[in-house]
This record gives C-alpha cells, sequence and structure tokens, in this order.
C-alpha cells in the first residue's frame, strides 16, 4: 500500500463495517457532491475496498492517490477530477442470472472465478470455482483459460463487473458476470476447509 499519510483531505467519509458494494455506493455519492480538485479520504475495513476503490475510482475518471492501513482500518484517498475528466462507469455487457450458472456449473467448458477476498472465498464459495482477488487479477491473468467460456462472481455483481471489464480488456472473448453473485447464490456452496 501507497504511505499518503501527509495527504489532506477536504472531506472524510466513513465506510467502516460496511461491505461491498456499499464503500463504493457511498463514495459514489460523497464524490457528486464535492467540487473538482477536492480530496475525500474513504475509512473503511472491508479488505476488499482496497480494490474495489481503486477500479472505480480509475474508471470513472477520478484520480486514486493511494490508501494506507492503520489499526485494520484502511483509508483511500481520491481526487475529484474535472467535469471534462470524469466519466460514468461503463458496465460489463454480459451478465448472466446465478441461476444460469447453477445449471452449467457441471460444464467443463466454463471457468467460475470469484474475485473476492480470500477471506469471503474461505467462507463459501461455488465448487469448482478458483479464488483470484479483484486487486490479484491482473497479476494473475495467466491462469485463466482463454479457451473457456469465464463466469466471474463476487458478493454483489460490482467487483465481478470491475472483474469482467479488465479481462475483456486483457483479450478474454467470453466473459460473463454472474448477479447477483454470493449475496444471492442458493445453489451448492463449498468451505474452505472442505
Amino acid at each position: 500500500m501507497t504511505q499518503v499519510t501527509t495527504i489532506q483531505a477536504d472531506h472524510v467519509l466513513d465506510c467502516k463495517g460496511l461491505g461491498c458494494p456499499m464503500p463504493v455506493v457511498r463514495t459514489k455519492k460523497a464524490i457528486d457532491q464535492m467540487e473538482e480538485g477536492q480530496v475525500l479520504r474513504v475509512e473503511a475495513t472491508d479488505r476488499g475496498s482496497l480494490a474495489d476503490l481503486k477500479a472505480w475510482a480509475t474508471r470513472a475518471g477520478h484520480q486514486f492517490l493511494g490508501s494506507v492501513e492503520e489499526d485494520g482500518v484502511y483509508k483511500h484517498y481520491i481526487r475529484k477530477a474535472k467535469a471534462s475528466e470524469a466519466n460514468e462507469p461503463s458496465r460489463h455487457p454480459r451478465i448472466i442470472q446465478n441461476e444460469e450458472l447453477e445449471q452449467k456449473m457441471d460444464d467443463p467448458n466454463i471457468q467460475i472465478i470469484d474475485v473476492r477476498e480470500p477471506a469471503e472465498f474461505a467462507f463459501g464459495h461455488i465448487p469448482g470455482a478458483r479464488s483470484i482477488p479483484l486487486g490479484e487479477l491482473e497479476d494473475r491473468i495467466q491462469e485463466i483459460d482463454p479457451g473457456k467460456e469465464v463466469c466471474v462472481v463476487c458478493q454483489t455483481g460490482n467487483r465481478s463487473d470491475l472483474a469482467c471489464q479488465i479481462l475483456s480488456e486483457k483479450g478474454l472473448k467470453n466473459v460473463a458476470n454472474v448477479t447477483p453473485g454470493m449475496s444471492g447464490w442458493k445453489g451448492r456452496i463449498r468451505q474452505a476447509n472442505e
């Protein structure tokens, strides 16, 4: 993590205790209320916020200045872009519902990539899913078979949407975002110790 403790924030947003997607949702609302060039410090306890907020800020055109962790609290710094630099983050066009994935999950031509944090994965994941946290995705892309359909899952469909966009930008052709993700998954679940 970048050391950014000397950055002065114009606004502070408390997202402690909130899980995905709430830190991103609240950050977007806070940024919308700020003036161009102002800096927002987002304080979160969700480790997933490290990758989530950086990816969201970058795609929205804002400047992600860095993060620092102090006593279990992640402090993320984001500078609001000028109106001419900002853009509305796009959504990945291919979506499949949980039920569709459940019907296909035994198909050897698909691979399920879970982009949640390792602790989230350990407490319950789709059998056969591979854990590649969003923050590690670009460094581990070679672990994904480009010849198979890639079904990307997270807790709510937000992190997986960002992951699908990254994978598509890196040249993978058959990528789908699984929604609503693990928050609505009714199929089989495997624990890490199984």
